[in-house]
């Protein structure tokens, strides 16, 4: 039985099942949907406890929704026992905004995710064409 188990929520999930056939895995089952008010829920169904498991989900448009799905999966996966967990984010949102362009009255939005992901469990994260190369600096991972 293979240690390594592969998740996806609903931005890209052709992707992920490309890459789950290429390393003749199958893709982790997991609910990944909508309370009515709109608020993500996440359900892991299988058990991952002790496994290294990858998140590949890109938080391209909708960028909030598909970057809630990363965070809450990457949670759920720590929670269950997830030996590591690493997110695969091939689109990085809110990565033009990594520095203050006009004053100190606003965000460095890009910072503000990579601290989020930090604290949710993830262990690794890997991403493909920062906009930026400071973005690296971000992450305490």
């Amino acid at each position: 039985m293979s240690k390594l188990m592969v998740f996806t929520g609903n931005a890209n999930p052709k992707l992920a099942e490309l890459v789950v056939k290429r390393l003749d895995i199958p893709l982790g089952e997991a609910s990944v949907s909508k309370f009515s008010d709109g608020e993500t829920t996440i359900e892991l169904n299988e058990n991952v406890r002790g496994k290294d498991v990858f998140i590949i989900q890109p938080t391209c448009a909708p960028t909030n929704d598909n970057l809630m799905e990363v965070l809450l999966l990457a949670d759920a996966l720590s929670r269950a026992s997830a030996a590591r967990v690493t997110a695969v984010i091939p689109y990085f949102g809110y990565a033009r905004q990594d520095r203050r362009p006009r004053s100190a009255r606003v965000p460095i939005s890009a910072r503000a995710v990579a601290d989020m992901l930090s604290v949710t469990g993830i262990d690794r994260v890997l991403t493909v064409d920062l906009h930026a190369d400071q973005i690296q600096g971000f992450f305490d991972i």
